[in-house]
């Protein structure tokens, strides 16, 4: 076990659903997917502050394991706190070589508010 092993936290995949709406218009929510455990922590560093300060989200770094891909605009839900997260860079950008001990990708992502419910119990009706 390594820390970063230890700090892993359960998440779940979330799914954007579109449907017409009794106005005639559109409503989304968003379905629970995939689980998977990512170690998420909050990025304090000089550049992130000052995104911050500008207006930016709060950001962080999400390691997974290397067979968990995390794409651009990827919307996930950490089920301990009910945090909904968006993923701002690409996993395939940063990941372990294949040689090393760690098997890790990593991400940036920000603090996200998706507009609809969330249902991640699996029932797609909502």
């Amino acid at each position: 076990m390594s820390l970063l092993t230890d700090a892993m936290e359960k998440c779940v995949m979330l799914h954007k659903i579109t449907s017409d709406d009794e106005l005639g218009g559109e409503g989304e929510r968003w379905v629970g997917g995939a689980s998977f455990e990512a170690a998420i922590s909050f990025a304090n560093s000089i550049q992130a502050r000052i995104a911050g300060a500008q207006g930016v989200r709060n950001l962080y770094t999400v390691s997974v394991r290397k067979s968990k891909m995390l794409g651009y605009h990827d919307v996930f839900l950490r089920e301990a706190d009910g945090k909904v997260f968006r993923v701002t860079s690409d996993g395939y950008d940063s990941k372990t070589p294949n040689s090393a001990v760690l098997n890790m990708r990593v991400v940036s992502a920000e603090e996200w508010s998706p507009n609809g419910p969330i249902n991640t119990g699996g029932d797609e009706n909502g």
